[in-house]
Parts: structure tokens; C-alpha cells; sequence
């Protein structure tokens, strides 16, 4: 049979550890992570409290001045951050054709066809979707490798986690305030 039309079914190995050699990286896709509305929410709510003090402040003391920093719309924060999916097809020690995806970046050149490697998977939520790769150890060039996807935390940022770590301590002394007056 013509391995081009019709080319050899890859399966899906739960893992955890798979070892052979790398057949084919096949060129990679974004995919965006959801942000659950409840903590973005939270999280806003938090940021906002400070940043009504903070405005409250800078109105008194610019007076007009004009002076607004760019804020992040809801619709881009609600999006999430995008990370790159790159299918990888390894030939295990048994022949099978097994296929994962990396999450995140992995340099082109630390994976060569033929290159020996031990791949630690974990399935995904979705059953449909072939494992993912946690680490690839490079036993043909020795090297470790462990790709990095963006998380919700970092998508939000260090300045709005700031603002809403501030707004929660600020309303948490508010009611000791209220609690202790009352």
C-alpha cells in the first residue's frame, strides 16, 4: 500500500512513559485556555475596589489632568491566553505509531526525526484528544525538556493580581473596622 494515500493510523497510548523514536513534529496551532468567569469576576471585583481608591486619589490630586492608564477589556481577559499545540508521532519499542501533543514551546532543533527519546505523558480532559507531553527526555542528544503553556494567573497579570491582593486585604480590614466599631 502507498504509505501517501494511506498512511499508518497513529494511536493514542496513555503512557505514563513511552519510549522510542521521534517519526514526524508536525507543525504547530494556537489554543486558547478558557478563563472561568467566577474567578475573573473575583478577581475584577477585587482589583476594582483599589482601583476606585486609586482613581478616587489621582481625581483629587491631578484635578482633570486627563491622565488614564489602558485597562484590558473584559472580552480579552474572558478569551485567556493562547499556547502553541504541536502534534509529535513517535515509533515506540513494540512499532506502534503513538501520537501526543506538546503544550507550549519547544525549541525545533532539540527534536530531531530519528532521535531516541522517553516522553512522559498525561491524557487530557477530553478523551478525544491525544495525550499530553510533560517532559521529553533527549536520550540522543541528552537533554531535558519541559514545555510551558501560560496559565490564567499569568494571562491576567502581575499588576491586576496586585490590585485585586490589595482590594481583598483593604476589604478585609474595612469589616475587622465595622466589626470592631459595631
Amino acid at each position: 500500500m502507498d504509505p501517501e494515500l494511506f498512511p499508518e493510523r497513529a494511536v493514542h497510548r496513555p503512557g505514563p512513559i513511552i519510549t522510542g523514536h521521534v517519526v514526524r513534529l508536525v507543525g504547530g496551532y494556537s489554543r486558547p485556555i478558557k478563563v472561568g468567569q467566577p474567578v475573573l469576576i473575583g478577581v475584577l471585583a477585587a482589583a476594582g475596589v483599589i482601583r476606585a481608591l486609586g482613581a478616587a486619589l489621582a481625581s483629587v490630586r491631578l484635578a482633570g489632568s486627563g491622565s488614564t492608564a489602558a485597562r484590558r477589556k473584559w472580552k480579552e481577559l474572558r478569551n485567556g491566553p493562547e499556547f502553541l499545540v504541536t502534534p509529535l508521532h513517535i515509533r515506540d519499542t513494540a512499532g506502534v505509531l503513538c501520537e501526543m501533543e506538546i503544550h507550549g514551546h519547544v525549541p525545533q532543533s532539540a527534536l530531531d526525526p530519528a532521535d531516541h527519546v522517553q516522553v512522559t505523558v498525561r491524557r487530557q480532559k477530553d478523551p478525544e484528544l491525544p495525550p499530553r507531553v510533560e517532559r521529553i527526555v533527549n536520550l540522543t542528544t541528552g537533554q531535558f525538556l519541559t514545555p510551558r503553556t501560560p496559565t490564567v494567573w499569568s494571562h491576567l497579570g502581575p499588576a491586576l493580581l496586585f490590585q485585586a491582593v490589595l482590594g481583598l486585604l483593604f476589604l478585609v480590614a474595612l469589616a475587622g473596622l465595622v466589626v470592631v466599631l459595631a
